[in-house]
């Protein structure tokens, strides 16, 4: 499984954790129809790139998912048998690809990166959807440690913590830890390379794969099960959409 496979898991248990999930899948895909709204379309085919409850909800004819576990795809069928699940190196197009979680963040050097860019807009006809931090304006005190999210059913509850590790060579580079915590234990989830994207950089990238626009939508946000931090989501607009 690839390392955003492992961290969409993490996303995926702390959802089924959640007493409110109804709420959450309004919410987020109360993003994506935003986004609909801007261009004034519909989509006929999504691709999602990892768990994303809106996956639940979304009005589409066509609803594909990638990088998520065979655990969480049987989940998902089960859900709704349209599902169907797809691996990146299977060329197809559709009218939107949704990748949130700082997908494109999860790489380990800029090449890496790069091809992850050009190979995810190899998948869109029409728009890629997905959600970056600032991080040439990000505080000194969120590059350490995510904001915590804590989960609650009840009378159970679950914390989640991200620590960042930066590289000492590469300013732009570092690793991220989650964990797990209960009332009586704690639990390393796993460790993730990453690498930090900029709003300029991935419009270069972005265009270079053949996008015609690239915009951050400056009155959505978004933000994640597993920590507070807000994301910015950004539009990658192909001229056949």
């Amino acid at each position: 499984m690839s390392q955003f496979t492992n961290y969409s898991d993490i996303i995926f248990d702390a959802f089924c954790l959640n007493s409110k999930r109804a709420e959450i899948v309004e919410r987020k895909l109360e993003i994506i129809e935003k986004i609909f709204e801007f261009y004034n379309t519909a989509a006929g085919s999504v691709l999602f790139v990892g768990f994303n409850p809106a996956i639940l909800s979304i009005d589409a004819r066509e609803i594909f998912v990638t990088e998520v576990s065979d655990r969480v795809l049987t989940w998902l069928r089960e859900q709704d048998s349209r599902i169907q699940p797809l691996t990146l190196t299977v060329p197809r197009k559709f009218d939107v690809v949704i990748a949130f979680d700082e997908y494109l963040t999860f790489a380990n050097d800029e090449a890496e990166q790069y091809a992850k860019i050009d190979n995810i807009c190899k998948f869109s006809s029409g728009l890629i959807v997905t959600t970056v931090k600032d991080y040439k304006n990000q505080e000194f005190k969120d590059r350490e440690y995510s904001q915590p999210a804590i989960i609650r059913t009840g009378n159970i509850w679950a914390a989640y913590t991200e620590i960042h590790d930066w590289s000492t060579k590469d300013k732009n580079s570092f690793n991220t830890m989650v964990y797990q915590l209960t009332m009586d234990s704690s639990k390393y989830q796993d460790l993730f390379a990453r690498r930090c994207l900029y709003f300029k950089q991935l419009a270069k990238f972005a265009l270079d794969a053949g996008a015609t626009n690239f915009l951050v939508h400056k009155n959505l946000m978004y933000k994640s099960l597993i920590k507070k931090n807000y994301e910015h989501v950004i539009s990658v607009h192909f001229e056949n959409f």
